[in-house]
């Protein structure tokens, strides 16, 4: 199971490395090359958020990116520091759509919702959008995306 870890500073300048790796790492996985496209965006909007939470929480460490290559699956990981608020539910999980209130007070968010939330809730939407196969995690120690797609391997000698 071939893995590439990525970790660079939370910057939105490194996103676009980002996406060139990973786009790069699911062509040599065997992802479809129709695919590669929404492949970039996803990990470009699952970066910016991980990138947004660290700055808007004053956090240092690395955003982490982790690109593995299965047997018949190509999945990226992409992590965050940033603890989450007690009470906000992740929004990304398949049942954002039916879930896009948790607390039912008019914010996507949950209680103090802000314009980085809602900028957070859109870019889970775009990634749902873009990802049939998408997971968000959260908890004190930060967050995690974990996306996937289908891959063929590539063929012997090629």
């Amino acid at each position: 199971m071939p893995t590439v870890e990525l970790r660079f500073s939370a910057l939105p300048e490194h996103v676009r490395t980002a996406r060139l790796v990973a786009a790069a790492v699911a062509r040599r996985a065997g992802v479809d090359e129709a695919v590669l496209d929404e492949v970039r965006l996803a990990v470009g909007e699952a970066c910016l958020r991980a990138v947004g939470l660290h700055q808007h929480n004053g956090l240092s460490g690395p955003v982490r990116v982790v690109l593995t290559e299965e047997e018949k699956k190509f999945s990226i990981e992409v992590g965050d520091d940033a603890p989450t608020v007690p009470g906000h539910v992740p929004a990304a999980r398949s049942t954002a759509e039916t879930h896009p209130d948790p607390d039912g007070d008019g914010n996507a968010h949950g209680p103090g919702g802000d314009e980085s939330d809602i900028d957070d809730e859109m870019g889970l939407a775009v990634i749902s959008g873009l990802v049939d196969d998408v997971e968000v995690t959260a908890g004190e120690s930060g967050g995690t995306i974990r996306m996937s797609w289908p891959a063929a391997p590539a063929a012997a000698g090629s």
